[in-house]
């Protein structure tokens, strides 16, 4: 994604200062086509030579997962978490648990069957989170030549 986005008006409504970590974190993760760590984000901040802590690439992440800016994934098995920019597209994830690559699905299978569980249950349901883990085709392979899982 080669898309320059002002950033300045998603922290300005959610009550945030438009500084230059933020707005290089909020850019590395909207170029990013998948969820990243802050690890990865702090690498990447620099690279570009951008001078910050990795701590406050921790915080800043989880301040902007709360106001709903970025996206917050956890995957089982693994400790930490992602992160996203949200384009406000409701998908789901399948994820390897060899290498732990994840792929975003961008139709939802669940659609027809919260509608279901509402008219069952008088439930007002407002999200639901899935995510499905497996081996991707590399590790498929890998596995079946003999390789490590």
């Amino acid at each position: 994604m080669t898309k320059n986005i002002d950033f300045g008006d998603d922290l300005k409504r959610s009550g945030l200062k438009n500084t230059k970590p933020r707005t290089a974190i909020l850019d590395i993760l909207e170029q990013s086509d998948q969820p990243i760590g802050a690890e990865q984000i702090f690498l990447e901040l620099r690279q570009k030579d951008i001078s910050v802590n990795l701590s406050t690439v921790y915080r800043t992440v989880e301040v902007l997962a709360d106001k709903n800016i970025v996206t917050k994934l956890s995957i089982a098995g693994d400790n930490r978490a992602l992160f996203e920019y949200n384009r406000m597209v409701h998908r789901h994830y399948l994820v390897c648990i060899e290498c732990k690559k994840i792929l975003p699905v961008y139709r939802c299978p669940l659609e027809t069957y919260e509608k279901l569980l509402e008219e069952e249950t008088h439930f007002a349901i407002v999200g639901h989170k899935l995510d499905i883990y497996g081996y991707c085709p590399e590790c498929q392979e890998r596995i079946q030549q003999g390789g490590k899982t």
